[in-house]
């Protein structure tokens, strides 16, 4: 059963080993974890610019095996672009909170534009936290 939808934040803090790494680790352990290709694809050129074309693409097939990633349809990206015509996201974190609606799952970040962010229904857990 999904309950967390991942952004790109959550998926850098993972490969960074950042202190949220343990977090996002173990809700993709539970099997538990979906993102948007939206989301992976910023992940992909993140990490394609921090360590290059050959680690990026091994990073995004492990993501892969462990992550439902979804590919958007046409619902989704029109629910994405209503949430991104409200203000205050990025297209890709529109992508990322359209989503977490459609599977109703807590949204895993850090990100400040989202956790600041207001959507009645959705939860967000910050991953900058340390609860």
């Amino acid at each position: 059963m999904l309950r967390a939808t991942l952004d790109s934040w959550a998926l850098m803090a993972l490969l960074d080993d950042e202190p949220a790494a343990t977090r996002v680790a173990a809700v993709i352990d539970d099997g538990a974890a979906v993102m948007s290709w939206i989301n992976l694809g910023e992940v992909y050129y993140q990490t394609m610019r921090r360590r290059g074309e050959p680690q990026a693409r091994v990073a995004i097939e492990a993501i892969q095996r462990r992550v439902r990633v979804e590919t958007p349809d046409p619902p989704l990206v029109m629910a994405a672009a209503e949430i991104k015509a409200g203000g205050g996201l990025s297209y890709a974190d529109a992508f990322c909170v359209a989503t977490a609606r459609r599977h109703r799952t807590a949204i895993y970040t850090g990100d400040p534009e989202i956790v600041r962010m207001d959507a009645p229904g959705i939860e967000v857990i910050d991953l900058r936290s340390t609860v």
